[in-house]
């Protein structure tokens, strides 16, 4: 990767009318409930179905059109590279944003958007390194529609899993809205979004901040759109999530093949 390339802002000059958004992986966390597995390999390396799990994001977000792709990395963070390159393989322009090396650990997910967003521009796919959701498409006229319009994220929502039982948020047509403590909350946010700016207008670079609490205000301030994502989907959480994932057949996604180089 040439020298500076990582404090550019990728395409720049393209990003009025793109094809489709950037993507944001996020893969620095430190898998601690994955331990020992997580030991020696960062989660999203981990293997699923004969393929690191992140490599199931990277081959849909080519699939769709994407070609510039950032992963926030932390622990282990050498190995990302090591393991994935700049990303031609799969035809995408592959970069990094350390957490580990400039700021000696992971900003949460909030924190690591904002550092990350000179590299993203205005509005980004969003998607967690440790789920699966093999049907997903990161569809190029939903990420338009986004760019268009003024919410602060759009959420894919899933039925409540066996371990988030109270769920997030319920949706009021294709608004996602925030019940108050000891009201239903029938749906869990599914870790991909399209995001905006503006959801982390108020963490500076280098902070440390969750996401949670900027999705409640958004979805408070009637700001958060969202719909249902009622195919495949598993969060990798847990030695038992992980080995149970190993035995379930899944097809690559929908329109991959390999890209010529770039």
């Amino acid at each position: 990767m040439p020298a500076g390339s990582q404090h550019r802002r990728l395409n720049s000059t393209a990003m009025s009318h793109p094809p489709n958004l950037p993507a944001l992986i996020l893969a620095a966390g430190r898998g601690e409930r994955l331990r020992p597995l997580t030991d020696q390999l960062p989660k999203p390396l981990l293997p699923v179905r004969g393929k690191p799990m992140v490599e199931w994001h990277l081959q849909a977000l080519a699939a769709a059109g994407v070609r510039e792709v950032v992963i926030n990395t932390a622990w282990l963070e050498h190995c990302f590279e090591a393991a994935l390159g700049d990303g031609s393989r799969w035809g995408l322009h592959l970069h990094y944003s350390r957490e580990g090396r400039d700021h000696g650990g992971a900003l949460e997910t909030a924190g690591g958007i904002a550092k990350a967003l000179p590299l993203l521009g205005d509005c980004c796919w969003l998607v967690s390194g440790d789920i699966v959701a093999p049907g997903f498409r990161f569809d190029a006229q939903a990420a338009q529609r986004f760019a268009r319009g003024d919410d602060d994220a759009h959420l894919w929502l899933v039925a409540n899993p066996d371990f988030h039982a109270g769920g997030d948020f319920l949706l009021d047509g294709d608004r996602v809205r925030r019940p108050a403590a000891g009201q239903t909350r029938p749906l869990t946010y599914a870790n991909l979004a399209l995001v905006r700016h503006t959801l982390v207008a108020g963490v500076a670079p280098g902070q440390h901040a969750a996401l949670g609490p900027l999705l409640f205000a958004s979805a408070a301030a009637g700001r958060l759109g969202g719909e249902r994502l009622d195919g495949e989907w598993h969060n990798v959480g847990t030695p038992a999530q992980w080995s149970a994932l190993q035995d379930r057949p899944a097809a690559p996604p929908m329109g991959y093949s390999a890209p010529a180089p770039i």
